[in-house]
């Protein structure tokens, strides 16, 4: 067995390196999306979190998280039967509550709000508490099949003032 004289790398070096190959690997995938971007594809975004609050027992709850992980969101999802406490604590007002209610960073999602309405919330950060999608519409996420209602997604503030937000 022969060992070699050099040196160990010191962990500068090592840690130069790993930044070297993450910021490869960053140029790479932003190369990759520019190309997509160029050819008319969506761009790819980064992924975010949303915790989910639902009755274990609702099918069209774990439609909407599907529509949201499908959308590109990382979902935690606590079941509970106790909803009522849930709303409450995250200040949703009552005539605009539905069956789940969720949190995306210092807002509140509640009911059937479509992701792409979710994302603008996020990128747009307008004043307020939460969007909400007041009982369960025919045709909103989660609630596919069948007829396909108009509805309005609600921007609610914390006084539980609400003003449409988008519409579908």
């Amino acid at each position: 067995m022969t060992f070699d004289s050099k040196p160990a790398h010191s962990r500068r070096e090592f840690l130069a390196t790993i930044g070297a190959l993450v910021a490869t690997g960053a140029a790479s995938r932003l190369s990759a999306q520019t190309a997509r971007a160029s050819a008319g594809a969506k761009p790819v975004v980064a992924p975010r979190a949303i915790t989910i609050y639902k009755d274990p027992n609702c099918g069209c709850c774990k439609l909407w998280v599907a529509h949201m992980q499908k959308a590109g969101f990382i979902a935690t999802v606590n079941d509970t039967s106790d909803m009522a406490t849930v709303k409450s604590a995250m200040g949703v007002p009552e005539a605009l509550q539905s069956c789940h209610t969720a949190r995306i960073g210092s807002y509140t999602i509640e009911g059937h709000v479509p992701a792409d309405v979710i994302i603008k919330l996020l990128d747009e950060k307008p004043e307020g508490r939460g969007l909400a999608v007041p009982g369960m519409p025919s045709g909103s996420p989660g609630m596919e099949g069948g007829r396909v209602e108009r509805y309005a997604v609600l921007l609610f503030d914390r006084m539980g003032k609400s003003r449409v937000y988008a519409s579908r």
